[in-house]
């Protein structure tokens, strides 16, 4: 069941952040393919909400977008909104003053996300210095405690140790207590248990849940849980193939599922079979790729309940309430 107070009432709260037609292209072979296509999207403070898909539905791509972080050669459109002020249209000194201190940021891959030639410690240190004036010893001692509080053993010893000589869940640790060393207004959390074991990950997200609460942190999460997203979620957006495909409250999304492939997510999540299932059910095919996008419905090679229209043209975003929906089978 999504979590208590998922029934839509952030989302009818000013919100933190909002994503106005936000579209992402990049050029190849003289074409510009659609990565991100228009999503309209909002994030109350104080509320969670998900993201959730298939690998390659362009989630970590909006989410990166938030603060400019896509790769080399991304076309950015649209709006991003956080608290009025368009982030797409500011200089790069304004925007470095956002990053780390306004928006904290998990990262999928923290491997890649550390630098391996610097100390951990040093590194989570680094944006309370920057942005809070903290000195080098009191810098410190809030890391460690960062450390501790996100389940990193020994705390003060590993403040030393370098990327390499951590493990894959505690080089994510690492991550979350840089993201969250600050008190962000926002924060966009990639896949942040994704490396971690089933207790730690229930403590991480009872921490990024309970400083939402307590300090009215926004959090836009990244997940292709159902489990995570009906235990953290006030709203969920589902997307496909660039383009969001269904928002909801969390509440009303779960009981009930208007897009096809919102039903497909939820009939093949695990946990399925323990309820009367004997196998758990498929979506066929896969997402298409950037450079084979079908003209119609961009779901509609894989839609059971596709039609002609379907293969015409993409379908736009219709709302009933905070309930809608991009379909041309389906009413919200």
């Amino acid at each position: 069941m999504p979590r208590s107070g998922a029934d839509g009432a952030g989302s009818r709260a000013l919100p933190l952040l909002r994503l106005e037609r936000l579209s992402v292209h990049f050029v190849a072979g003289g074409r510009l393919l659609p990565a991100v296509r228009g999503i309209d999207l909002e994030v109350p403070g104080g509320g969670i909400t998900c993201l959730v898909g298939e690998s390659g539905c362009g989630k970590s791509l909006a989410a990166r977008s938030v603060l400019r972080l896509t790769p080399e050669g991304a076309v950015l459109g649209g709006r991003v909104l956080l608290r009025g002020e368009d982030v797409l249209a500011l200089p790069e000194k304004a925007l470095r003053s956002i990053r780390g201190r306004r928006v904290g940021m998990i990262f999928q891959e923290p491997m890649t996300s550390l630098n391996p030639v610097v100390r951990v410690g040093a590194q989570a240190a680094e944006p309370l210095r920057l942005h809070l004036g903290m000195g080098r010893a009191e810098a410190r001692r809030e890391a460690v405690r960062l450390f501790s509080e996100v389940g990193i053993p020994s705390p003060e010893s590993r403040y030393d140790d370098y990327p390499h000589q951590l493990s894959g869940g505690m080089r994510q640790r690492v991550m979350i207590a840089m993201a969250l060393a600050c008190g962000p207004e926002l924060l966009l959390a990639d896949e942040p248990t994704t490396a971690l074991d089933a207790t730690i990950q229930g403590q991480i997200l009872r921490l990024i849940r309970a400083r939402s609460r307590e300090r009215g942190m926004a959090v836009l999460l990244i997940t292709h849980d159902l489990g995570v997203v009906a235990d953290m979620a006030d709203t969920v957006g589902v997307m496909y193939a660039g383009m969001l495909v269904e928002r909801a409250p969390a509440r009303e999304l779960f009981a009930r599922p208007l897009h096809p492939y919102t039903r497909g997510l939820m009939a093949a999540a695990p946990g399925r079979a323990s309820l009367g299932q004997r196998r758990l059910a498929t979506i066929p095919g896969s997402v298409p790729a950037l450079a084979a996008m079908p003209p119609g419905c961009p779901f509609e090679p894989r839609c059971a309940e596709a039609g002609p229209r379907c293969v015409e043209a993409a379908p736009p975003m219709t709302a009933e309430g905070a309930h809608g929906v991009a379909c041309w089978r389906v009413a919200p």
